[in-house]
């Protein structure tokens, strides 16, 4: 889509990261963003450092555990990475919060419950209860999705200002990942005018085939978070009917997480 997780674009990166951190953080998004491990060549292309700096940088992310490259030269996010993930997500007060209310949610149903926080024009989920009959599907936590064509990032788009929307999906570039995505902002808006009026989002094999889900947002009262928690599965067992019978469900469970953030994350008296 061309965003990052901050809502900026990709290429503006390499101009505001002038910190030492900053390079090599940025060194870990370009292997993180990859389609596959990248060579030393690769990476090089992508940056804007000399080839000695470069190569010293990516030795001491080696040497940090957070890249790890192989005999072919091939680099590749490392362990300690996946052990901090780990770790961050089992600490998350929010994703904490929100437990309970997704295991009922999937015991309601049946169905996969995701929970999927909005990152700039993406979802990051962060937390996936699996349904009793589990579907291979692309959620997985910490990975992230276009907001554009899922029910968790629809939703959450939901809760936005006018102001902020607009300037999200201007910047939008819309991939077509079924025959059902939206392709354009005209089509996107006047979904999003939908799910304001009833309070749910759907997402009909919009960006994957043959999953479908119901959704609800999630606002923190401050407006500085915006999530969403949805019952996905497959479109031949879930159809429009259980989908419309599911979003009171849905709805609740997302009102519930925000009583229970308010209760327990809010202002300390």
């Amino acid at each position: 889509m061309g965003l990052n997780s901050d809502g900026e674009k990709a290429d503006t990166r390499r101009g505001r990261e002038t910190g030492t951190l900053g390079k090599l953080m940025a060194l870990v998004d370009h292997v993180a963003l990859a389609d596959g491990p990248m060579r030393f060549t690769d990476i090089l292309s992508l940056s804007d450092q000399p080839r000695g700096t470069l190569h010293r940088q990516l030795s001491h992310l080696v040497e940090e555990g957070l890249l790890e490259v192989d005999r072919d030269g091939r680099y590749r996010l490392g362990i300690r990475l996946l052990n901090l993930a780990s770790r961050s997500w089992a600490r998350n007060e929010f994703r904490a919060v929100a437990e309970p209310h997704l295991r009922h949610l999937q015991e309601l149903t049946g169905e996969t419950v995701h929970l999927g926080v909005l990152r700039g024009s993406e979802v990051i989920y962060l937390d996936k209860v699996e349904g009793r009959q589990s579907v291979r599907m692309y959620s997985q936590i910490g990975n992230a999705s276009p907001a554009y064509c899922t029910g968790v990032g629809k939703a959450a788009l939901s809760a936005l200002d006018d102001l902020d929307l607009a300037g999200r999906i201007a910047a939008l570039e819309f991939r077509a990942y079924t025959a059902h995505t939206h392709r354009n902002a005209a089509r996107l808006l006047a979904d999003i005018v939908e799910i304001r009026v009833r309070g749910y989002a759907f997402d009909r094999e919009e960006h994957e085939s043959g999953i479908c889900c119901v959704a609800a947002p999630i606002r923190a009262d401050d407006g500085g978070m915006l999530a969403g928690v949805s019952v996905t599965g497959p479109a031949y067992r879930v159809t429009s009917q259980k989908l419309q019978q599911w979003a009171p469900l849905v709805v609740a469970a997302a009102d519930s997480i925000m009583t229970d953030m308010r209760n327990r994350l809010g202002p300390k008296r």
